[in-house]
């Protein structure tokens, strides 16, 4: 994570905090370093914007790292009902393959 990144990343979000890519932004710049400070972001877009497809896969993914499984579970197959209806076809494909290694993992 570059702070300097962060804080143009939370500087937009201030100036448009409604605007989904902002928080996805700032999501993903804390991912790897601050992932309950991430989950909280992903959980706002999956809440406040349930259309954004992107947010699946991550929210999904961390979910299951913080070994929740169950929500990580609810997550992957809402994701892949909203690529689907949206016709995200790639999205899709990577949610479903991601579902199912998903699958493999906790069996």
């Amino acid at each position: 994570m570059q702070e300097e990144r962060l804080k143009i990343l939370l500087q937009y979000l201030e100036e448009e905090p409604d605007e989904p890519f902002n928080i996805y932004g700032v999501a993903m710049e804390y991912l790897d370093r601050k992932p309950e400070k991430a989950l909280f972001y992903l959980e706002k877009l999956l809440n406040d914007h349930p259309d954004y497809v992107p947010t699946y896969y991550h929210a999904a993914a961390l979910y299951f790292e913080m070994e929740q499984f169950e929500k990580a579970d609810e997550v992957y197959k809402k994701g892949i009902e909203i690529a689907h209806q949206k016709q995200n076809i790639k999205a899709y494909d990577e949610l479903k393959r991601a579902y199912r290694m998903f699958l493999d993992e906790i069996e």
